[in-house]
């Protein structure tokens, strides 16, 4: 059978090759009826999408990098899942690496990207990393920008994040609505702007309700469960009936804790982790948590990436609503 070329569906609809390449790429120059038409025919004919050339055309490979600070967290690989899936379908290869929360290897990784010559990175940061300076050359280099989650604005590119602060206040209001008093608030690193915006809903629920804030039971740093432990037995002993937590971890570790000291949850003490991991519904007591939507996260993150790639877009930033699933461990 006769491969279908661009050639074939511009004889076939009285246009020029160029016309049907700019169409199928979402050139805004091409009219939307025309990009249409196009589409139309090439499906109809079997056309299929040489990718692979087109890189090579443009001197780079058809390869994204996607970049995380852990694999085996459920939130980041519904993301690269969902991203995979979208980018796959057109024709693109994915390299996930990394960072295992680590500025070193966040740069190590982001230099061996480049150096493999990807069209496009997709990155995460690490908690260590408090600098946008490994990324700010990107552009120049011809390689686009998609940053999820962790991201730092003014750069090019584009942005895909949570409403974090409406995640943490909605948890908060949650906690105050059941009745907790005291409610303390595992947060993680400040320098990273998703975890200052969940710290800022949580200090902003206390606030809204006429509740105190005290500095001394909000724990800084702390998303794996060993800190989450530590932090919430120095909670429970300040007198905390409750606690937010910025990561579902950290929250695991703090009902562990609650129970090991012989506390009812919910009836004595109340948790809220966030992301909504996978042992979150099946621990015992089940885990209430914000679920971020990672799926759909990783799906506006590649369909930027591809509107970046073929010219559609410049850049913007996309937010991504979260919700907040009630469980056992809050349900007093």
């Amino acid at each position: 059978m006769t491969k279908v070329t661009i050639i074939d569906i511009a004889k076939s609809l009285q246009i020029t090759p160029s016309t049907v390449s700019r169409a199928l790429s979402d050139d805004p120059r091409v009219k939307e009826s025309t990009r249409k038409a196009v589409k139309a025919k090439a499906k109809e004919m079997g056309y299929q999408r040489n990718v692979l050339a087109s890189s090579f055309r443009r001197g780079v490979s058809n390869t994204i990098g996607i970049l995380v600070p852990r694999i085996n967290r459920a939130f980041f690989s519904n993301i690269i899942g969902a991203a995979e899936s979208i980018l796959g379908e057109e024709g693109y290869n994915v390299l996930i690496c990394q960072s295992h929360e680590s500025v070193e290897e966040e740069n190590k990784a982001i230099k061996a990207l480049i150096n493999s010559r990807v069209a496009g990175i997709m990155i995460s940061h690490s908690t260590e990393t408090d600098s946008s300076e490994a990324i700010e050359d990107l552009d120049s280099l011809g390689i686009k920008l998609v940053q999820f989650d962790r991201v730092f604005h003014g750069l090019s590119g584009s942005i895909v994040i949570n409403d974090d602060f409406k995640g943490a206040y909605d948890a908060t209001k949650h906690l105050i609505d059941r009745g907790y008093k005291r409610i303390g608030a595992l947060v993680g690193y400040m320098e990273t702007e998703a975890f200052l915006a969940r710290y800022k809903g949580y200090k902003q629920a206390l606030e809204d309700a006429g509740l105190p804030y005290d500095d001394s039971i909000v724990f800084r740093n702390t998303i794996i469960r060993e800190n989450g432990f530590e932090c919430a037995s120095k909670a429970i002993e300040a007198g905390c009936d409750a606690l937010y937590s910025s990561g579902d971890f950290s929250a695991l570790g703090a009902l562990q804790c609650a129970l090991q000291k012989g506390l009812r949850v919910p009836e004595d003490f109340g948790i809220v982790g966030t992301a909504n991991e996978n042992f979150t519904g099946i621990i015992t007591p089940s885990l209430s948590s914000i679920d971020q939507n990672p799926s759909k996260i990783g799906e506006m993150a590649a369909k930027e990436m591809l509107n970046l790639l073929n010219g559609v877009s410049t850049g913007q930033e996309i937010t991504v609503e979260t919700k907040l699933i009630i469980r056992q461990s809050s349900s007093k």
